[in-house]
């Protein structure tokens, strides 16, 4: 049992150590798109679909970076008491409140799922002048939210795993 979950920490904690790799690269992607809405807007007609898109980005590079935050640690934490706690102690605290973290991400993940299947159903569009389709986006915001669950629950096997005095 102890094996498995070793090899789940290693699998989800590469998966999304690769992806969140990647995920910090969208920041260029947004600096592009800006950058050409005001290019276009101060020497051409405005483009329709940069602000949008670059909103589109940003979403991305938030959600992907998620899981990949998480895994490093750099959450934020009230360090007034944490910091001078003993590291089983706090795989004591972040093993109880990692789920309430994995509640809230499954009940936004159903929420999430919910609205993209709505989304493809009725092929659902922005509202504004570009009219993109919003089903790609609410995809990827369920994935993301599957790659931060999955994530707090390596962190909780490791979090169990201090507990009992063992190495993750």
């Amino acid at each position: 049992m102890i094996s498995l979950a070793r090899h789940y920490v290693r699998v989800i904690d590469g998966i999304n150590y690769r992806i969140g790799r990647i995920a910090m690269y969208g920041i260029f992607i947004m600096i592009a798109i800006l950058l050409w809405s005001s290019i276009s807007k101060t020497f051409f007609l405005p483009s329709l679909w940069t602000l949008e898109m670059a909103q589109f980005a940003m979403v991305a590079y938030y959600i992907f970076g998620g899981a990949y935050s998480i895994q490093l640690g750099s959450n934020v934490r009230m360090d007034l008491f944490y910091g001078s706690w003993s590291p089983r102690t706090k795989a004591w605290v972040d093993s109880f409140t990692v789920l309430f973290l994995i509640f809230y991400l499954a009940v936004l993940l159903l929420g999430g799922i919910e609205s993209a299947s709505y989304s493809l159903q009725y092929n659902e569009r922005s509202p504004t002048a570009w009219r993109p389709y919003l089903w790609p986006i609410k995809v990827a915001m369920c994935a993301g939210i599957l790659l931060m669950i999955l994530q707090c629950v390596s962190e909780l096997i490791k979090d169990i795993l201090r507990i009992r005095g063992e190495e993750a």
